[in-house]
């Protein structure tokens, strides 16, 4: 298979060089410095400034919380995780809302901290452990409203293709007033994130391949950087090359990409025993 991206760098971030924590009740991996692991080389990279890849018990969880600006989600892989506003109390939420979501395989929850916010993360299943990702971006800039979203993105979508998952808010730093109430992305059906970023996730069948354009042709520069991550989802099976290279990238891996440009075209091969799943953060 031919590069089409021989311009690039791509350079693997290897599962076991993560950092990790198994605290009992919360099994926990690293893919940039967080809590009590630092390492110089994993401090952020674009606007991406977290990406742990979580497990947590059944009974057990991220109990209130602050956040401040930073742009947060939550990416549910498996198990049910639970999202409650500090200012609701249990038992007294109503149905599902912004506020309070029960989520699931498919949904993706969303916070900007901005002047500060307080939720907590549950897991009140009392048989299954969650397992999700928990993605954390740097804003365009300080002091913005907090806000929480939450929507769903079918799987049967993220087989065709790769689905975008957030794009910019419409508007951009320069968002006015208006804008912000809306809360329109730049593509649509996406979350919108006060960043230059683009987030997308599929689902590939082996031997199969999915293109990912570079920028999502919504984001403002035009000098781009990939952060691509196999979530560990089937047990080691799965497997991924990257623009025809010849580095493979098992579950649990990432790879920087750095030089690319709006519009390039990153092909992502499954070339493992059972279906990959991949998600892919397009940063200026």
């Amino acid at each position: 298979m031919s590069k089409t991206l021989s311009h690039a760098k791509i350079t693997p971030h290897r599962s076991a060089a993560r950092g990790h924590s198994d605290h009992g009740w919360l099994n926990t991996y690293h893919s940039f410095s967080f809590a009590d692991w630092y390492d110089p080389k994993f401090t952020h990279f674009g606007s991406l400034r977290v990406l742990n890849e979580d497990r947590v018990k059944p009974n057990s969880g991220f109990p209130t919380h602050p956040h401040r600006d930073f742009e947060i989600f939550s990416y549910i892989i498996s198990g049910e995780l639970t999202h409650r506003d500090s200012m609701l109390r249990k038992g007294d939420e109503g149905g599902q809302s912004d506020k309070f979501y029960r989520m699931h395989r498919g949904d993706v929850q969303f916070t900007t901290g901005g002047t500060g916010i307080a939720h907590s993360e549950q897991n009140e299943h009392t048989r299954d452990t969650v397992h999700f990702l928990q993605i954390w971006a740097i804003p365009w800039k300080r002091g913005l409203t907090p806000k929480y979203h939450t929507r769903h993105f079918d799987d049967e979508e993220k087989r065709k293709g790769f689905v975008p998952i957030l794009s910019p808010l419409k508007g951009g730093p320069d968002a006015t007033f208006e804008q912000e109430k809306i809360a329109e992305p730049e593509i649509e059906g996406t979350i919108p994130v006060h960043a230059d970023l683009v987030m997308g996730a599929g689902l590939i069948a082996p031997q199969d391949k999915f293109d990912w354009v570079v920028g999502a042709k919504v984001t403002e520069n035009t000098r781009r950087k990939l952060y691509v991550h196999v979530p560990m989802t089937k047990n080691g099976k799965a497997r991924v090359r990257l623009d025809g290279r010849d580095e493979i990238l098992g579950e649990g891996d990432g790879a920087f990409i750095d030089g690319v440009n709006v519009g390039d075209k990153l092909t992502v091969e499954s070339v493992g025993e059972v279906e990959a799943e991949v998600v892919v953060l397009d940063t200026a």
